[in-house]
């Protein structure tokens, strides 16, 4: 790669310091969609015959389209590496929500389920900021 390649795809100080600003934003917006779908979640389960057994798909498609549109938001304005911000975008999602459940049961364990919601979020995140970049403000 020359030189000047790799000049067009540096990020300055100032579009990464945007581009945080953007990741916790996006992740305010997709904190308040998963607490919508959770009580709609709750709703359903209280009020309808839906098993309690479906509580865990309904965490990762919740997972999934939250950090998607987290990502997709990150990524809507940068110039370059859609799927790099939607990616941290969904790792700053994991985070937090570990951090949340560390503190509700006082305990922060590395088990098979943090490692799966990590890898959905970074995954869904990605794929969010792919389409995020591609699309024109």
């Amino acid at each position: 790669m020359s030189k000047n390649n790799y000049k067009a795809v540096q990020t300055t100080k100032n579009e990464r310091e945007l581009r945080l600003t953007e990741i916790f934003k996006a992740n305010l917006i997709a904190y308040m969609i998963t607490v919508i779908i959770f009580i709609v979640a709750a709703l359903l389960l209280t009020y309808t015959p839906l098993p309690e057994t479906s509580i865990s798909l309904i965490a990762i498609v919740t997972t999934i389209i939250s950090t998607f549109i987290a990502g997709y938001d990150t990524a809507k304005g940068a110039k370059s590496r859609g799927w790099f911000w939607g990616m941290n975008s969904g790792i700053v999602y994991a985070i937090i929500l570990i951090l949340i459940g560390s503190a509700i049961t006082k305990n922060l364990m590395i088990t098979s389920r943090t490692i799966t919601l990590l890898l959905i979020s970074i995954g869904s995140g990605a794929l969010g900021g792919m389409i995020g970049i591609n699309t024109k403000k």
